[in-house]
């Protein structure tokens, strides 16, 4: 499952990127693509920090 976010968040952050670059040649709104882009990377990131968590001793 967590491989599968992995994957869904890279593509959603490479589409991120790609309408970040359209939006500072002003094709896109760039008070769209930034949130969405940093959304992205977050859901990405995410599942690999929760990964190396420290559960306790027990």
């Amino acid at each position: 499952m967590t491989r599968f976010i992995i994957i869904i968040g890279i593509l959603l952050t490479l589409i991120g990127y790609y309408f970040y670059i359209l939006s500072l040649m002003n094709l896109f709104p760039i008070w769209i693509s930034v949130p969405f882009l940093i959304s992205s990377i977050a859901l990405t990131l995410s599942p690999l920090a929760a990964q190396k968590r420290f559960k306790g001793f027990r």
